[in-house]
């Protein structure tokens, strides 16, 4: 089957998609995106949380002073035009905002270009690992000060850190990287929130360094709901090891359990009641299980 994209307004074949081989992103890694899933529901395909993503993109572009040749109302659209044409009943969707050809700095005048693309997606991290869990290691590579990029912003540039970080992770035979702020104390995973659980209590480090995710948000309103106390604030890795339970959370990863950390068992080194807890009502929702949060999801 041929798979189409959404590209500058319309929709085409991706084989047709054309990158111009000096484009700024390309050499200068000067771009953003976002990453947002669609689920198969009773009620027809459903994309989670749709708005809140179009509006972290449109931040990330105010952020890099873009000025979007489009608007939310056009971009949400091209979410749902592009499952449409691809027949995909649940799938990641792609957006990325990339410029064109650039040799220098300056980014005055640049071509914007806009590109959203669907493809079929699993459980990012495997299957078995959303209920045996993931091994962290801490990486020797630092999270981004927040004064050195916008760590708000989802950008393409920023990623070259959290590359490093997981290659030397996988080279120590661990699943995900552990990162830490400037400070020594732990920001994120290489692209996921981290929390950890200390006495029925939810902890995750405060967004100073890290990407407000809004599956973070969303596993922070699944606790208000379930009465779980929840503490934004530093964590550092020698309370991770003592932690009852840990999980990253993320778009793609979902909510997935942490069960050790620099080869130390997190608990007893299986997923959490909590963490089991909070995975069950993260799916009831996006696949249209629990009609109280049924405005996070855009009907397709």
């Amino acid at each position: 089957m041929d798979a189409y994209i959404w590209h500058n307004g319309s929709i085409i074949p991706k084989v047709d998609a054309k990158v111009d081989i000096l484009s700024f992103t390309l050499h200068y890694g000067y771009g953003f995106f976002e990453g947002v899933r669609a689920y198969q529901t009773a009620e027809g395909t459903a994309i989670f949380r749709l708005q809140d993503h179009t509006n972290r993109f449109f931040h990330s572009a105010h952020l890099l002073n873009v000025e979007l040749p489009y608007t939310k109302t056009q971009i949400n659209q091209a979410h749902i035009d592009v499952l449409k044409w691809n027949k995909f009943n649940s799938a990641y969707i792609r957006p990325i905002c990339y410029f064109g050809p650039g040799i220098g700095l300056h980014t005055r005048d640049l071509e914007i270009n806009v590109l959203l693309a669907a493809l079929p997606w699993d459980a990012y991290m495997g299957e078995e690992k959303l209920t045996k869990g993931l091994a962290l290691k801490t990486s020797t590579i630092v999270r981004h000060n927040v004064n050195s990029v916008f760590t708000k912003a989802k950008a393409t540039g920023n990623y070259l850190n959290s590359i490093l970080a997981l290659q030397e992770a996988r080279a120590c035979q661990c699943d995900e990287a552990l990162m830490l702020d400037t400070d020594g104390f732990v920001t994120e995973a290489s692209a996921q929130n981290f929390f950890i659980v200390e006495n029925n209590c939810l902890i995750t480090p405060d967004v100073s360094s890290a990407l407000p995710g809004i599956t973070r948000d969303s596993v922070i309103q699944f606790a208000n709901k379930f009465g779980i106390d929840v503490v934004e604030r530093r964590i550092s890795r020698d309370e991770v090891y003592g932690a009852d339970e840990a999980f990253l959370t993320g778009t793609a990863a979902e909510i997935t359990p942490v069960t050790s950390v620099d080869f130390r068992k997190i608990g007893d080194g299986q997923r959490g009641t909590i963490t089991k807890a909070l995975q069950e009502q993260y799916f009831k929702v996006v696949r249209g299980q629990a009609p109280e949060f049924s405005a996070w999801l855009t009907l397709v």
